[in-house]
């Protein structure tokens, strides 16, 4: 596949969200080693950000295969329907929605449209639009609510697994004490050789809410990584926006 539709194919899946007027937390808390699980999944719960629109500046750094790409993408959201992406110039755009991905490239005529097969298999888990907007906004890929989990504590910082792991793969979340948002969550699959590990290294406050401020994901499928860097900057919320995107005619069809 080319360099520019799996680099874009990439940051569409591993957007994450920001906003502006931001304070770095770096405080870091102390477990409460007598809260329940029960209640540890309700305090993260009462942390999803709640917003209508956002957009904002962000710094992509992709490293794979000894080969390093860093980009500045335009990024604009509209909560559980659209993630938009724009390249400089609208050399490259992409567009991903509950029921598909696209992207069109104009430096060499390409476009691509389709469902979340590739991007699935690129990180080694199933995804959708939903799973992708929770990694996205710094909560938990799976529901904690719809699965028994457990809960406890290790070098301060929670550890949340369901009671009994699934069959094909295990998953860990790591929840800082001090504010219950994501500090890391990993999902593997021993079987294939598969390791998804997103880090949220440092979280910020903005309008009382807690949200991603720098982000670092891992992705492994026997000896070969992918990694990724975000940092993101000039963000706001809740502006009217719009989502322009159309697939140039004479494009030709990237099939992956």
């Amino acid at each position: 596949m080319q360099t520019h539709a799996q680099f874009i194919l990439a940051v569409m899946v591993l957007l994450v969200f920001n906003c502006k007027s931001a304070k770095t937390i770096v405080t870091p808390g102390k477990a409460n080693y007598n809260l329940s699980t029960k209640q540890l999944i309700k305090e993260n719960a009462k942390q999803t950000p709640s917003f209508n629109t956002l957009q904002s500046k962000l710094k992509i750094t992709l490293n794979q295969k000894g080969k390093s790409q860093t980009h500045t993408v335009n990024f604009r959201a509209k909560k559980d329907e659209t993630l938009w992406i724009n390249a400089p110039f609208s050399v490259i755009r992409a567009m991903v929605t509950p029921e598909k991905v696209s992207f069109y490239n104009k430096l060499d005529n390409t476009y691509f449209e389709g469902n979340y097969t590739y991007l699935s298999n690129l990180l080694g888990t199933e995804l959708d639009f939903k799973k992708v907007q929770n990694l996205l906004l710094g909560e938990t890929i799976f529901n904690l609510k719809e699965t028994d989990y457990k809960a406890s504590v290790d070098s301060d910082l929670y550890v949340v697994k369901p009671k009994k792991q699934r069959q094909l793969f295990e998953i860990f979340f790591l929840l800082d004490p001090s504010y219950f948002k994501v500090k890391s969550q990993q999902i593997t699959q021993p079987n294939k050789k598969r390791h998804l590990q997103i880090d949220y290294l440092t979280h910020q406050e903005v309008e009382n809410q807690i949200l991603p401020e720098n982000i670092k994901v891992i992705a492994v499928e026997d000896n070969e990584e992918l990694t990724l860097n975000l940092e993101f900057k000039n963000v706001s919320l809740n502006e009217d926006l719009n989502f322009p995107f159309k697939i140039p005619s004479g494009f030709k069809e990237i099939k992956l």
